[in-house]
């Protein structure tokens, strides 16, 4: 969501001047300053540039129409630039931009984007604590007095959204009113300035009734309205995986080398349940691995329990070096994020030099849910899940890859990145440690990691088929159920996720990226080779698209795939 987000993001500052007459590190950081950031304050806040903590997005057509045209003026400057990794990136992330805004019209079709953007500029003020709590308290309230235009500009621009993106946006906005009423102020007890206190109750007022009005007009009007077609058709498919993944494979060859992934995962984990007990089959092993689970209040736990034990094989077994020895934090996801994902790993932006804290985000049950809802959620965490779960999300995944970040002196690769490679690492690792030997190749371990690779092959597919439409919504649903081997509870949250997240591919084709990758180097290194030595060249290339990692690896331009 972030990423969509940060993509329609704007302000009318507009680029001036010749950007090719400057050195390149003035180009770049003149591209961030008054185009990337200019656009999208929130991301400086998560990057770690503060001065743009009191600033809200602007969406109103005139700040669309002055980005639209800074990015078409940007994108002309860079593509006259010789090429350079760097400059590939910011030239795609602004095609990419373009793309969203002229042809996926996100601003014009998502509703969920306006109040799940604004809950989390104020989610990365409050969730760390970069300043004292009086300081941050007064962008809280900066940033809340602007909320109402943000809504004023979302019914405006909102025009035959998908009926499913609106009913997300119904979905997610009694936790995100609850989390201005009740997190926002928890956040600020230690405020003692009563005046400031009083500025930031009526903010906050504002922005609770803002988000009410919100609601009601989601409720009682654009709902009724919500006739579009969420399918992005093959065009856009492809041009959007051009542009944030640099693969231009065609969509008929990536279907295939999904669905060849996809049996190859479902016959090992038949394989992998037969050696488990021959007598029963593979649904049934299923089923009683997935009741093998937690209770909902001990969830967290389980996930601290696990962590340290996987950082610790790591370094024992030269797997790849861990930059630091500080475990993240795991708490419950925060209310806006709860409907679209079950775990996340939420990371300070590269540039942040006081709160380092990361979060590791774990969806827990509704109070609302029934006991079959619940039932069917903490399946998904059964014990195998939870050790690959907490393998992508932090060891050596999605964490490890943040920390080796903040060693990266390129800018643009510090703040740009592709999916296919972030996403792609985190996946790859689910099974790269298992077959480096942790869990002393427990079986059941083996099935969890095989269960979650059959769940990122469904949203290879789903997405793809839907999005050209070969599938259904239904038949989406069905697909992860049926050959992706999850709960029809999940599988009806990767399906509504994937009617926004079209591209959600990237889990899977990133991995299948990084294991060729990986051969490549092994062919070319010979005896020289060692994992721990690929792992970290891998780190120290940020995480742009694997097609850039390739030719700095292998200096050639074969094929990722």
């Amino acid at each position: 969501m972030l990423r969509a987000f940060c993509l329609i993001a704007t302000l009318s500052i507009m680029i001036q001047g010749p950007l090719q007459a400057q050195p390149a590190a003035q180009q770049v950081d003149r591209f961030f300053d008054e185009v990337y950031f200019k656009f999208s304050p929130t991301q400086g806040t998560s990057s770690g540039f503060h001065q743009y903590d009191s600033q809200l997005e602007d969406y109103s057509k005139a700040a669309l129409d002055a980005n639209r045209k800074a990015l078409h003026r940007a994108e002309r400057q860079f593509a006259a630039l010789p090429a350079d990794p760097d400059r590939d990136l910011i030239l795609n992330y602004i095609r990419a931009a373009l793309l969203d805004m002229e042809k996926v019209r996100t601003w014009q079709k998502n509703p969920d984007n306006y109040s799940s953007g604004v809950t989390n500029s104020v989610y990365v003020i409050m969730s760390r604590n970069f300043a004292p709590a009086a300081d941050r308290m007064k962008s809280v309230i900066a940033r809340e007095r602007q909320i109402p235009a943000v809504f004023e500009a979302a019914r405006a621009n909102l025009k035959n959204p998908p009926r499913i993106y609106t009913e997300v946006a119904i979905e997610q906005l009694p936790g995100i009113i609850s989390f201005f009423e009740n997190d926002v102020p928890s956040a600020f007890k230690e405020v003692t300035d009563q005046k400031l206190v009083a500025e930031f109750q009526q903010s906050n007022g504002m922005a609770i009734d803002a988000l009410k009005r919100y609601q009601a007009f989601l409720q009682n009007d654009l709902l009724a309205r919500s006739g579009g077609d969420f399918r992005l058709g093959a065009d856009l498919f492809r041009k959007k995986l051009l542009y944030e993944e640099m693969v231009d494979l065609p969509l008929d060859k990536l279907l295939e080398i999904g669905m060849a992934d996809l049996r190859r995962n479902q016959e090992a984990f038949k394989q992998t349940a037969a050696r488990i007990d021959p007598g029963k089959t593979p649904q049934q092993i299923l089923d009683e691995a997935t009741r093998d689970h937690p209770t909902p209040d001990h969830l967290l736990q389980s996930f601290r329990d696990v962590l340290g034990g996987l950082k610790d094989y790591i370094t024992a077994r030269n797997i790849i070096t861990v930059p630091s020895p500080v475990l993240p934090i795991v708490e419950e996801t925060p209310p806006f994020m709860r409907a679209l994902t079950t775990a996340s790993m939420d990371t300070p932006g590269p540039y942040e030099n006081v709160a380092k804290e990361a979060f590791f985000n774990v969806t827990l049950p509704e109070p609302s849910w029934t006991p079959t809802q619940v039932e069917e959620h903490m399946e998904g965490f059964n014990r195998g899940t939870i050790i690959s779960t907490a393998v992508h999300e932090a060891y050596p995944g999605h964490y490890v890859q943040f920390l080796w970040m903040q060693t990266i002196p390129s800018k643009v690769r510090k703040l740009l990145g592709a999916a296919s490679n972030s996403e792609g690492w985190a996946h790859y690792s689910e099974q790269m440690m298992l077959d480096e030997g942790y869990g002393n190749g427990d079986l059941k371990l083996r099935l969890g990691q095989l269960q979650d690779a059959l769940l990122r092959n469904a949203r290879y597919i789903v997405g793809i088929q839907m999005h050209t439409g070969n599938m259904t919504y239904n038949q989406g649903i069905d697909f992860f159920v049926n050959e992706g081997y999850q709960t029809r509870t999940n599988g009806e949250r990767e399906t509504k996720r994937g009617t926004s997240n079209p591209t959600y591919l990237y889990y899977t084709l990133g991995k299948l990226e990084i294991m060729k990758l990986r051969e490549d180097y092994k062919k070319m290194r010979g005896s020289a080779f060692a994992l721990q030595e690929f792992h970290d060249r891998f780190m120290r290339e940020g995480n742009p698209p694997i097609k850039i990692v390739r030719r700095a690896l292998l200096g050639d331009d074969s094929p990722v795939l």
